[in-house]
């Protein structure tokens, strides 16, 4: 007589969630956004598009953070269009905090490997295959994309702007030796675990907060791979970029300097 606990269906492990098949990736972006219902069906369309021709799992977490502009709006019918299974959105009230935010996406999301990037067309999805081709073939726990390495850049800004970020970068890698050529880019690739233990160790705030994220992956002992990507300024709305950010980005590099 055949035993009770033959049939019984094995536990699932903790690292795969419901609905996906043992041993395959799944990849979850988390797009923050905040008055961006002019890119946001670009963006979304371009993740889509790639995804899909590379045969890659993945969904796509919308997190606005009660945007004037209609933003949340354009979400739902995204989610509509291409399926509460691929777009999901989950909105707050008002801005909290890019940190905040990622934790909240995280909260929702069903992947195992998480992607983080601007949903104003600065970052181009075509990237995102490469950032997995790199991921594999040295089994990083980050993967980051770079302006400063290789065939990286910039596109669309002024000379002043980009003086700005060359030093701001310059400075910050005499200071704080991260390890990584691009430290306050937002187009990376994390272990879902890593992502989640990273942002348990961060207090800074905006654009401090994605360098300090690199600094304790260091401190941490997680390795980095980097993916050169080209830059590209925003086509619609506005730059978040301005006086009070630039102070904010040294008080917090200087913080750092301190404590790391």
């Amino acid at each position: 007589m055949a035993s009770k606990t033959a049939n019984r269906t094995p536990p699932r492990s903790r690292r795969e969630p419901a609905g996906r098949p043992p041993g395959r990736d799944k990849y979850s972006v988390l797009l923050p956004t905040y008055n961006e219902r002019q890119n946001l069906p670009l963006i979304v369309w371009l993740l889509v598009k790639s995804f899909s021709e590379s045969g890659i799992d993945y969904e796509i977490i919308i997190i606005d953070d009660g945007s004037p502009d209609g933003t949340r709006e354009v979400a739902e019918q995204l989610e509509k269009i291409y399926g509460s299974d691929k777009i999901l959105l989950r909105p707050r009230e008002k801005k909290l905090g890019l940190g905040t935010a990622y934790i909240h996406g995280m909260k929702h999301a069903t992947g195992n490997y998480i992607i983080i990037m601007d949903a104003d067309l600065s970052h181009h999805p075509k990237f995102i295959p490469e950032f997995i081709r790199k991921q594999k073939e040295g089994n990083f726990d980050i993967v980051s994309g770079t302006r400063y390495k290789g065939n990286g850049g910039v596109y669309g800004w002024d000379l002043k702007r980009k003086l700005i970020s060359r030093g701001a970068n310059f400075v910050t890698q005499i200071l704080l030796r991260p390890g990584a050529s691009d430290l306050t880019g937002s187009f990376r690739l994390y272990r879902k675990e890593v992502l989640q233990k990273l942002i348990e160790k961060c207090v800074s705030k905006g654009y401090v907060f994605q360098m300090e994220m690199i600094v304790r992956a260091r401190q941490l002992h997680y390795t980095i791979g980097e993916v050169p990507i080209t830059f590209v300024d925003r086509v619609y709305g506005e730059s978040k970029l301005g006086g009070n950010e630039i102070v904010s980005f040294l008080k917090g590099l200087l913080t750092l300097f301190a404590t790391t």
